[in-house]
């Protein structure tokens, strides 16, 4: 189908709004996100039911960026496990995107409806979304934005398949890349120690959405009352690699599933697997996969913890770094309020391993705090105490510290 008169790059030729009307009728607004409103649409002539995605240019610079990259990307990219474009149109005041409608439903919301609920549920869900994202890797795409909030079913059907949504922030990888965004809680160590990254984040955002598939819990999570402190702790936790394979949760979780989240989400990038070598591991290709029903478990632990507003919370990742640094400075309150993560960032990163120097700094004003969230060396996993078991799950991170680092694969 083609693509509108759409030619990126160029300031003429624009498509009148009366070509989007003539083709396309837009329903009301489904939802508002920060960069763009988001419709029903249906075609006029073969009543097929589509999303657009209409960006208003007044709405600034980064918006009109967001929209061309959007646009860019998806027309790179043609794969059954990715929301694939289906029309472009450039007005002068607008850019309309129009999609693939996806009518079923997230991913949690799928697996609260389940009787049944086992590792092998997850491994398809993780195929899947590997298979896309080997896909992406192979073209120099990175996502830099892989969450649980854009993985969706296509269809209500039993054996639906799973699409990736959101490119707004994809990004060809050029040479390493800078600018930090995307969601705090699946951010990668390099791009939270501000170092250039590449591919290897979107493995490392696979490792946290298996972590919490299969646990109910996010990996990295504080519960502090105050913005900053949660940040920090947070921030803190994900640079060293802390956390850990608790119990209850992971219990009848079996080795396998343990070694191919341990093995995403290693701290070095380059020690870190790719998505085309998770696709081969056991637990995906093979039938290391457990089919014990986790329903339960998992369930009530994600009905405890992602209910939670302060999880759901978007936190623009440039203001925040900023934040942090002001504060270690000395000059808490000083920052702004946050604002959303699918926001790129402008500023320039430095060179890979000054994330050291992050780490330090973040580890100094914790020490005030904080003190007993300092890790040094960390050995075999403990086990936890009673009293942790019976704590609230998301405030399960903050006080004792996780006694279990990702393992590299071949340790």
């Amino acid at each position: 189908m083609p693509f509108g008169c759409l030619t990126l790059g160029e300031k003429k030729d624009y498509n009148s709004p009366s070509e989007v009307a003539d083709k396309y009728d837009l329903g009301q607004i489904v939802k508002s996100e920060e960069f763009c409103e988001i419709f029903r649409a249906k075609d006029r002539n073969t009543l097929k039911m589509y999303t657009c995605k209409k960006f208003n240019k007044k709405d600034g610079r980064k918006v009109r960026k967001a929209a061309k990259n959007e646009i860019m990307i998806l027309k790179m990219v043609k794969h059954h496990n990715i929301l694939q474009l289906v029309d472009a149109f450039e007005t002068k005041k607008e850019y309309f995107i129009f999609l693939e409608l996806a009518t079923g439903r997230e991913v949690f919301d799928w697996i609260l409806d389940q009787g049944y609920y086992s590792e092998r549920d997850t491994s398809n869900v993780m195929r899947q979304v590997l298979e896309a994202v080997a896909y992406l890797h192979s073209l120099k795409i990175v996502h830099r934005n892989l969450k649980l909030e854009n993985l969706v079913y296509f269809n209500r059907l039993k054996h639906s398949k799973i699409v990736i949504s959101d490119f707004q922030l994809a990004k060809l990888e050029n040479g390493l890349i800078k600018d930090p965004c995307g969601t705090p809680e699946y951010l990668a160590p390099e791009v939270v120690g501000r170092q250039r990254y590449g591919r290897p984040v979107d493995c490392w955002a696979i490792g946290v959405t298996m972590y919490i598939l299969l646990s109910g819990n996010p990996p990295f999570y504080d519960d502090s009352d105050e913005d900053d402190d949660r940040d920090k702790n947070l921030f803190l936790k994900i640079l060293s690699g802390d956390y850990e394979f608790d119990s209850p949760y992971w219990d009848d979780i079996s080795d396998s599933a343990k070694n191919l989240v341990a093995s995403l989400m290693e701290v070095d990038q380059d020690q870190r697997l790719t998505a085309q070598e998770a696709i081969a591991h056991e637990w995906i290709s093979g039938n290391a996969a457990s089919d014990k029903n986790i329903k339960d478990g998992v369930c009530a632990q994600i009905e405890k913890n992602f209910a939670k507003a302060k999880w759901k919370k978007a936190v623009r990742v440039t203001t925040l770094m900023k934040r942090l640094r002001a504060s270690e400075q000395g000059d808490s309150g000083a920052a702004g309020a946050a604002a959303d993560p699918n926001t790129p960032g402008g500023a320039p990163a430095p060179p890979a391993g000054s994330g050291d120097g992050l780490a330090a700094s973040l580890k100094a004003v914790l020490s005030e705090k904080a003190p007993d969230t300092q890790t040094a060396a960390i050995s075999a996993p403990s086990q936890p105490s009673a009293a942790r078991q019976e704590e609230q799950p998301q405030a399960r991170c903050n006080g004792e510290v996780p006694q279990m680092l990702p393992q590299r694969k071949g340790d």
